[in-house]
C-alpha cells in the first residue's frame, strides 16, 4: 500500500511549491512539494479504507509522508486509548515546527478528553526532546487557553525549559495567546516568571503584533521588556 501512497504523493508534487515549502522549514531537506489541501484529501481517503495497515507500514523519508501519518491518525474514528497510542508513536518522528504544528491541529479528539490528554501530554513537557516539548507546549496553546486550564497552563509553559529554538517560539507563542485570551492572569505570570530573556521578550513581541491588543496595552507591554 505505501508503494502506492508514494507514488500518489510524487504526482501531486510540484516543483514551484517545494521550493516555497522547502524555505519555510530550513532544518529539513526532504520536502517533496505537495500541497497541504492536497494531502488533507487523500488522508481524509485513507481514514476510510484500511488505515491500520497504512499506519502500520507508512514510511517516513519524506516530510509529506509524516504530514500525512499525522492527518490520518486525527482524521479516523477511534477510541481515545487507541488514538493515544497511534499518537504516542508518531511524535517522536516529528522533526520540524510545520508537521508538529499541522499534527496538533488534527487532534481535535483533545477536546472531548481533555483531562486523559492533559495527563498523557505531561511526560512530553517534561521531555528533553525539542520536537516532543514543542508537542505539548502547541497542544496547550491549541486546547487549553481557557479559565479552567489557565494556571495550570502558564505554570507547565514556565517548566518547558529547553535550548532549543523550536521551544522558545512555541512558548512565547503560547504565552502571547493566553495574554489576548486572558490578560489579567497572563500579566501576573509576566511579572514573576523564570522565562530566559529570549523567551520572554519573544512573548512581548508576539503581543504587540496581535491585532486585539490595543495601542495603549502595546505601549505598556513594550516598556516591560528585559534589556
Amino acid at each position: 500500500m505505501e508503494t502506492t501512497i508514494r507514488v500518489q504523493l510524487l504526482e501531486l508534487a510540484e516543483e514551484k511549491y517545494q521550493k516555497f515549502s522547502a524555505a519555510l522549514i530550513p532544518n529539513i531537506s526532504n520536502v517533496m512539494g505537495v500541497r497541504i489541501p492536497e494531502l488533507r484529501k487523500l488522508a481524509a481517503k485513507i481514514a476510510k479504507g484500511d488505515w491500520r495497515t497504512y499506519l502500520e507500514h507508512a514510511e517516513n523519508e519524506y516530510f509529506e509522508e509524516k504530514m500525512l501519518q499525522g492527518m490520518v491518525i486525527g482524521y479516523v474514528e477511534m477510541d481515545i486509548v487507541e488514538r493515544l497510542s497511534y499518537v504516542a508513536v508518531f511524535v517522536p518522528k516529528i522533526d520540524n515546527w510545520s508537521v508538529c504544528d499541522s499534527f496538533c491541529a488534527g487532534l481535535k479528539f483533545t477536546k472531548t478528553n481533555k483531562e486523559k490528554v492533559w495527563e498523557f501530554l505531561q511526560s512530553y513537557l517534561s521531555s528533553n526532546e525539542e520536537y516532543e516539548i514543542r508537542f505539548g507546549v502547541v497542544m496547550l496553546l491549541d486546547y487549553y487557553i481557557g479559565e479552567e486550564y489557565i494556571i495550570r497552563v502558564l505554570q507547565q509553559l514556565d517548566e518547558a525549559k529547553h535550548e532549543g529554538y523550536y521551544v522558545k517560539m512555541a512558548v512565547a507563542w503560547a504565552i502571547s495567546i493566553c495574554y489576548v485570551k486572558l490578560p489579567e492572569p497572563t500579566m501576573a505570570y509576566l511579572k514573576n516568571n523564570t522565562l530566559d530573556n529570549f523567551t520572554y521578550n519573544k512573548a512581548l513581541q508576539k503581543i504587540t503584533e496581535s491585532l486585539r491588543v490595543d495601542q495603549e496595552t502595546k505601549q505598556m507591554i513594550r516598556s516591560m521588556k528585559r534589556k
